[in-house]
């Protein structure tokens, strides 16, 4: 199976589509730009939804649901907002079909009275919700997160990392002061980044966007940025200070305790199934998939080995007993006994599909009392006694998850450079890529300049303060390196 992965080396990008497909993540749909997510890639999304949605609550937010269609006068309603998503919207303008020669067409009669959009995201939509729901200081704060999917009519698209239809989430957050609302959207940045780190394992900056890569309507957008493999960054979760705009625009206010009528304070922010993109290219290989254990929808994979009846019998009941050790444990694990296969193909499939851990057993393993394990982060081998494997595997899942994180983290260090000049930069960007750190003078020209000059982009202004200095390109004062790199 590995064979049909293209190397890295070789062909980046074709080797990402390569492991979705071998992986049997998702494959293109018939409509162009959408793509059908396979059961291997759900079950991952929905290990990320329950981890996400876990720390949602614990955070004190709740589920909501809201219509897919957007009136299409809502969306004049924020002018910004409007803006940054015109070009990107799905309009529907008529209602239903009718028959004609042995096909359809659409009815004209049907034309609806005003247009609905199909949910590009849903600030619009909520917020005028929310002006029903708020009148007194005591309805405050709304803390809301909806899981849904999202339509944004995008030309250039690749499997998980941009489509045109995908699923996300969107938390929408309406308080009293600013103050709580700039809190809440730094408190779910803080939410993203440990969920990258602790269950994705994947190492990210956190950091405020430039005003020119800011949300729609947002006031402040902040980000997670990760660095896949290539040295491409990607962006990876975005929480957003929509300060009053929204608030204005659907005349959302309460009343406080002094009797002043006040407007709302707002956050929105989110993460998609681009996280399963994100994840595919910090920790695969030439051989496939590597799913860090937190995550994989199969966490350990065993393997029985036989020749004849007997022996499948023996190695079966073998095998049933560490199914049932692990299982009562709370480990997803499976037993691969399917008799149409060799033991070959099972493990070449279990490898490309992302398995952290293999457990062959053959009638020898039986008579010592042995199993052989196989790590697919490093591919290690060892061979370990029956007894107690329920702990050995429990401890080496959490291994394994840590040594991808801290194997990311070095590999981002590695691919990480700090620049004083625009040569330099360009030299280093063109040489190594990765993420560079350099002085900018905060103005939106150089930034464009640095853009169309080099296709890199500033990531993001990292919210650790730095040093003051001279921007690379103009030599005018600059309070801190920003971020930069060519992304996704």
């Amino acid at each position: 199976m590995a064979q049909k992965i293209t190397k890295r080396e070789q062909d980046y990008s074709q080797w990402y589509l390569d492991v979705v497909k071998e992986a049997k993540l998702a494959e293109h749909s018939p409509v162009r730009g959408c793509m059908v997510i396979r059961p291997n890639g759900m079950a991952l999304w929905e290990n990320m939804k329950a981890g996400l949605d876990g720390m949602f609550k614990e955070t004190g937010h709740e589920n909501a649901y809201f219509p897919l269609f957007i009136p299409k006068s809502f969306l004049s309603k924020e002018a910004q907002h409007v803006e940054g998503f015109a070009k990107e919207c799905a309009v529907i303008t008529h209602s239903r079909l009718k028959a004609v020669d042995g096909g359809v067409e659409v009815d004209p009669e049907s034309a609806l009275e005003e247009e609905l959009i199909v949910r590009p995201t849903s600030e619009t939509i909520i917020w005028d919700t929310y002006r029903n729901w708020i009148q007194s200081y005591r309805d405050l704060p709304i803390l809301i997160n909806q899981w849904a999917n999202v339509v944004r009519w995008e030309m250039r698209t690749r499997l998980f990392l941009r489509t045109m239809e995908f699923l996300w989430q969107e938390g929408h957050t309406a308080h009293a002061t600013k103050e709580e609302a700039v809190e809440e959207t730094l408190q779910m940045l803080e939410v993203y980044r440990t969920f990258a780190e602790e269950y994705m394992a994947m190492p990210v900056i956190t950091g405020v966007k430039t005003e020119s890569e800011r949300f729609a309507g947002a006031e402040d957008t902040y980000c997670i940025e990760a660095l896949m493999q290539d040295g491409k960054a990607l962006q990876a979760g975005t929480s957003h200070f929509l300060g009053q705009n929204f608030a204005k625009a659907f005349d959302v206010k309460f009343q406080d305790s002094d009797g002043d009528h006040k407007l709302v304070w707002a956050t929105s922010w989110g993460v998609s199934t681009r996280l399963i993109g994100g994840l595919i290219m910090t920790h695969s290989d030439d051989q496939g998939l590597v799913l860090p254990p937190k995550l994989a929808p199969t966490q350990v994979v065993i393997v029985p080995i036989y020749r004849d009846d007997e022996q499948r019998a023996t190695v079966l009941e073998y095998g049933d007993s560490i199914f049932n050790e692990l299982k009562e444990l709370g480990i997803r694990v499976k037993l691969d006994d399917r008799d149409n296969y060799k033991p070959g193909f099972k493990f070449a499939e279990h490898e490309a599909t992302g398995i952290p851990l293999r457990i062959a057993i053959g009638p020898r393993d039986v008579e010592k009392g042995n199993v052989e394990l196989a790590r697919r982060d490093t591919k290690n081998k060892s061979f370990e006694s029956r007894e107690g494997i329920g702990v050995l595997v429990q401890n080496l899942l959490v291994t394994i998850q840590n040594d991808l994180f801290e194997s990311a983290k070095k590999r981002r260090e590695e691919m990480t450079s700090e620049v004083d000049s625009y040569e330099e930069f360009k030299t280093v960007l063109e040489e190594k890529g990765g993420f560079i750190y350099a002085h900018w003078d905060g103005t939106a020209e150089t930034e464009e300049l640095i853009k169309n000059e080099t296709k890199a982009t500033i990531r993001c202004i990292p919210l650790t303060e730095g040093e003051s200095g001279t921007c690379m390109v103009t030599g005018k004062p600059s309070k801190q390196k920003v971020l930069l790199a060519k992304a996704y």
